[in-house]
């Protein structure tokens, strides 16, 4: 049996050039990335629609002896299912700013077209946020009821069923970082997202051991 590779996820460093961050990947010994798409690592549109685009990130990661086997789509996923505040305008282009339905439609938009940049790259997983609609309301006063939970896991089932069936044509599985701020956030609340999708073999998780 081969050794395990070792990957970094870009996201903390998309202040720095896919060249830049593959460059001190590979010197820091990673045998590959998990590429987030925000900043210049990854454009989820321009990897489904350009080949030329693919080329170029697929050439950059050669050059650098690096391979990918994920891409991190997590500020779009969290703009699918979140409940609108003033901190997903960072997440979503400027011209969403401030317009819940605008970021939202991105947001899905994004989502469509990661699973055929993925394929496209090489890759067979995307990695990612659900966003929720209800987490804000966690805290138990005033009284989140149950309706208002179940309501919130309908509307993820509703929202995410779609990209789900795009995902499900490409090959390509969504693998969710459970985390707090998402629908499923511990053991109890990732179980009943399995149940409300009916174990549907798309999803599944991304173990952060951070």
């Amino acid at each position: 049996m081969g050794k395990r590779p070792v990957t970094l996820f870009t996201g903390q460093w998309a202040d720095l050039t896919f060249e830049e961050i593959c460059e001190k990947a590979s010197s820091w010994g990673y045998d590959g990335l998990e590429i987030a798409c925000w900043g210049d690592h990854m454009n989820l549109e321009m990897a489904a629609k350009d080949p030329k685009y693919v080329d170029e990130r697929r050439r950059i990661l050669e050059k650098h002896k690096l391979k990918c086997w994920a891409l991190g789509a997590h500020l779009m996923g969290q703009c699918v299912g979140d409940l609108y505040d003033v901190r997903l305008d960072g997440f979503a282009p400027a011209s969403c700013k401030g317009s819940p339905e605008k970021i939202r439609a991105w947001g899905i938009e994004q989502m469509m077209y990661a699973p055929t940049a993925a394929k496209n790259m090489g890759c067979y997983t995307v990695t990612g946020f659900t966003g929720s609609p209800v987490w804000k309301f966690w805290y138990s006063f005033p009284q989140t009821t149950e309706k208002m939970v179940e309501d919130a896991y309908k509307e993820i089932v509703d929202l995410w069923t779609p990209i789900f069936d795009k995902f499900d044509a490409e090959g390509i599985t969504f693998a969710l970082e459970v985390h707090p701020t998402e629908i499923a956030f511990d053991y109890y609340t990732a179980k009943r997202l399995l149940e409300v999708f009916n174990y549907r073999k798309t999803l599944g998780f991304n173990f952060d051991p951070s």
